[in-house]
């Protein structure tokens, strides 16, 4: 058990000896998270575009080989808000959320992300991480908390939510529709939020969330609050309405057909492929074909999603015809005198060959199908690859942020030692085999592994016993959260990341500095902008931080130095303190390389010209930590040139890597050895002493007081 290879490929042998008091305090512990987080995890797939019971299959596996797999002992994995809501805005773009073609999208968005996540791990690149700034990250989490809050909007109003390229214009749309609020939808949220916080406030350790689900549920069960029923397309008496629909329905047709087309153009392609040679005459015309097929796929489904999002806020009062076998559906206003609607408001849910299925109650998660998630290979298009690679990257990075923030927090509290490569492993090994198993990807969560911490959890084992309740659900309950509101899960998203948001530490970030301060601000500014590609967001931020950096150290602190009162060397202009005739001390406070040389070198000759009488330059160097090779040309540049106008540049309190680039390149040679000193107060007296000997009286030269 003590071999480093085994443990290093099988990280769990850590927990041995595993006892029997672990055991109790691991399951209790896993027990408590999986109350949590069935109905959590059911809220984030709803968030990231999913049907509701994805999100059991990503609290499957993932869950369990996040554990197995990662280097802490209390991280819990799984579904998460920002994770989630960053598939839903990047896959929402491809695909209709929900569709088959989203859902498939959606898996090998998991697939790309464990890939990264797992390369990066293996070969120890975790420190590529730091390349997303804590203010980026703060930017990011705050604006993405909001977006994820006010998306969750129209579930909590039982109203449409259009989707296009600009999040706040569909905010907008839902808060137009406020006047047709779904009553019984809004007090069903409602009451969920107020029995979460109520909890949350007077009762911490109770499950919260587990018994808002739970009594609304029972309650949405006993009062019917779902309502569906079917009508036809010409049971629609708007003559503009039945114009919409019947262009949607066409246009549904024309997309079926030409995927037909499609289909029968690609087994021609292959064949003539095969007879002709993949650059043939008919090879060519068929490729040719195929792509115009495809462009006018792309047109039709891009006008429909158009069309869908007017069809989606017609509301409709159904009345019974004369000889009750049949309905019309008027406008919700349009009524005739003297007839009268069934009582409620009805909006198309979908439409299908002419069929509108129609719902007329709350949006309740349905049915859920049995058992476990089907194992196979995702579906990988090639296609799709370069475009979802960008946007793996992201997730792989945030994701893996958001885990090894937790787990240090967590490790701070244990003593555990965290490797964040390993946990870069963990994840990979989870999105992988989440993808595998039908999961969206996933991450680390703050609120379920503060959860499992605080409920004595002592090793993974507990993520373990996570994942097993899990399944018990799968396999055995999945019958009683049909009737769960919709609402409510969005109650549950909307409750879990008000937490996220937290404008304090931008404040934070500005008063520590501003090029923090304005990163976290722009990144902000620039997620909500770009929503819903938040993507772009945190890439702005991102390359803004990196920009910050560069500019930062473009310019360092330059001191001209003077002996204080304390006996110190001191920032003479700062303090006020005389110069002196013999030398002129400079620091350098930052490393020197290609990008600052010049502001080094524009420095170096701005002292020397403001004290002309000096004859010894010295660099107090102690806060220079890097040369490079553009660095040590400038440093060679003006010690040659500094001496051929009679000034002597010397040298104090370098360190050992930037003297041993000096000797490497010979540039110490040519300042020569006896010009270096271990600080800056050798220097000086060395300098005195020289200038004593040649007969110069009374000069200053910034030697201390005896």
């Amino acid at each position: 058990m003590n071999n480093p290879l085994l443990k290093r490929l099988l990280p769990f042998l850590r927990w041995l000896p595993y006892s029997g008091t672990t055991l109790r305090a691991d399951f209790i512990a896993g027990l408590t998270v999986a109350l949590v987080l069935v109905p959590q995890s059911m809220a984030y797939a709803q968030l990231a575009g999913m049907p509701p019971y994805y999100g059991l299959y990503a609290a499957f596996l993932p869950v369990m080989v996040a554990a197995l797999w990662g280097s802490s002992n209390q991280l819990g994995t799984g579904p998460v808000a920002v994770v989630s809501l960053l598939t839903a805005s990047s896959l929402s773009v491809f695909a209709a959320p929900g569709s088959e073609q989203f859902i498939a999208l959606a898996i090998m968005l998991a697939l790309l992300v464990g890939l990264v996540q797992f390369a990066l791990g293996v070969f120890k690149l975790g420190v590529v991480v730091n390349f997303l700034s804590h203010p980026v990250i703060v930017g990011f989490t705050n604006a993405a908390a909001l977006i994820i809050g006010l998306s969750q909007l129209n579930k909590i109003l039982g109203v449409p939510m259009g989707r296009s390229e600009h999040f706040i214009q569909d905010i907008w749309g839902v808060v137009l529709q406020a006047s047709d609020t779904h009553l019984p939808t809004f007090v069903m949220g409602a009451t969920a939020i107020a029995i979460i916080a109520a909890t949350r406030k007077y009762a911490p350790k109770l499950p919260g969330v587990l018994i808002a689900v739970a009594l609304a549920t029972l309650a949405s069960w006993q009062i019917g609050f779902e309502q569906n029923a079917a009508s036809r397309i010409e049971e629609v008496v708007d003559a503009e309405a039945r114009v919409r629909l019947d262009e949607y329905a066409q246009a549904e047709l024309r997309i079926a057909e030409l995927g037909k087309q499609i289909a029968e153009a690609n087994v021609a392609l292959n064949a003539a492929r095969k007879e002709h040679g993949p650059l043939s005459q008919e090879a060519a015309a068929l490729n040719y074909q195929l792509e115009v097929l495809t462009i006018q796929v792309k047109d039709r489904e891009k006008e429909n999603r158009e069309r869908n999002r007017t069809i989606r806020r017609f509301v409709f009062e159904r009345v019974a015809s004369a000889d009750g076998q049949s309905h019309r559906l008027h406008l919700a206003g349009r009524v005739p005198a003297g007839e009268k609607g069934d009582g409620s408001r009805w909006r198309i849910r979908r439409i299908s060959h002419g069929e509108l299925s129609l719902k007329g109650g709350g949006d309740v998660v349905g049915t859920i199908p049995e058992g476990l998630p089907s194992f196979s290979i995702p579906k990988f298009s090639w296609d799709m690859f370069g475009t979802l690679l960008s946007t793996a990257i992201v997730i792989s990075l945030v994701g893996f942020m958001e885990a090894i923030s937790i787990a240090k927090a967590l490790a701070a509290k244990t003593k555990q030692k965290i490797d964040p490569n390993q946990e870069l492993i963990g994840q990979g090994l989870a999105n992988l085999v989440g993808a595998v198993s039908q999961s969206f990807p996933v991450s680390g969560s703050f609120s379920r592994s503060a959860v499992n911490i605080n409920a004595g959890a002592i090793t993974g084992m507990s993520s373990v016993f996570t994942g097993l309740f899990v399944l018990i659900t799968l396999l055995a309950l999945t019958p009683l959260l049909y009737h769960l509101p919709q609402a409510v899960l969005a109650a549950v998203i909307i409750m879990a990341v008000i937490g996220l948001i937290n404008f304090t530490a931008v404040k934070h970030a500005w008063l520590a500095n501003r090029h923090d301060g304005i990163a976290a601000i722009v990144t902000f500014v620039a997620t909500l902008g770009f929503a819903p590609h938040l993507d772009n967001g945190i890439m702005v931020g991102a390359g803004l931080a990196i920009m910050l950096y560069l500019l930062r150290t473009m310019k360092p602190r330059v001191a001209i130095l003077g002996r204080h009162a304390d006996g110190t060397l001191r920032d003479a202009s700062v303090h006020n303190l005389p110069a002196s005739e013999n030398v002129t001390a400079v620091r350098f406070d930052g490393r020197l390389y290609f990008a600052n040389v010049s502001f080094f070198e524009d420095a170096i000759l701005e002292a020397v010209a403001r004290n002309p009488k000096a004859k010894y330059l010295l660099v107090v160097g102690d806060g220079i930590n890097e040369l490079d090779a553009s660095g040590e040309e400038v440093m060679h540049h003006l010690v040659e040139r500094l001496r051929s106008s009679g000034v002597n540049m010397v040298f104090a309190g370098l360190k050992k890597q930037v003297v041993d680039v000096m000797r490497a390149t010979g540039l110490l040679a040519v300042i020569g050895e006896a010009n270096f000193y271990i600080n800056a107060d050798r220097a000086l007296e060395s300098i005195s002493a020289t200038v004593a000997a040649e007969g110069i009286e009374g000069a200053f030269c910034l030697l201390p007081q005896k």
